[in-house]
């Protein structure tokens, strides 16, 4: 797995979309704990348990279980929204974000969060996830991504976010398929 997406990296739409999501569907308390919204046992957006047999992730503790989230194939009483389940973007079923939950009391806590994807067709993996294309998703990530709106109209914001982390982007890339979330 690596560490850091580094700029320069294009991230696919379809991730964005389904990040921006996610981000805004759970709760981000001001511990910075996250806090899931939704039994993932349940199918909801797609989610299941993760038993992480390729042991793509780092062995789970006592108490605690990975899931992934956002398969818009699979049939559950609460499904993806639109703006990312009937993307019209080729695999974009792919990506998955992968949580690691633990129950406390009531709330399901969560304290790791990555985004994956399967690996492509042609590699003959089945259903792994890729380790080339798993990153950690940080809660400051996640409360950034949230101020997003995934309208055309918030080119403004895309471009304060390239210009405060120095990247040589122009204004064409912002706009263009890895850039633009709308």
């Amino acid at each position: 797995m690596k560490p850091t997406v580094g700029f320069g990296q294009s991230v696919p739409e379809y991730s964005l979309r389904l990040l921006h999501w996610f981000a805004n569907e759970i709760d981000i308390n001001n511990n910075d704990d996250i806090l899931l919204t939704f039994d993932p046992n349940s199918g909801a957006y797609g989610s299941h348990y993760y038993r992480n047999n390729e042991e793509l992730l780092d062995p789970l503790l006592r108490g605690y279980r990975y899931y992934t989230v956002g398969n818009s194939y699979q049939d559950a009483s609460l499904g993806l929204p639109d703006y990312v389940a009937e993307s019209d973007i080729e695999d974009s079923n792919r990506v998955r974000i992968i949580i690691r939950v633990r129950q406390q009391n009531a709330a399901r806590i969560i304290d790791q969060v990555y985004i994956t994807q399967h690996y492509e067709t042609y590699e003959d993996q089945g259903t792994d996830y890729d380790p080339q294309h798993t990153y950690p998703v940080t809660v400051c990530l996640l409360r950034a991504i949230r101020k997003f709106s995934l309208d055309r109209n918030n080119i403004n914001s895309m471009r304060s976010l390239r210009d405060h982390f120095g990247s040589s982007a122009d204004d064409s890339q912002l706009w263009g398929n890895y850039g633009y979330l709308g």
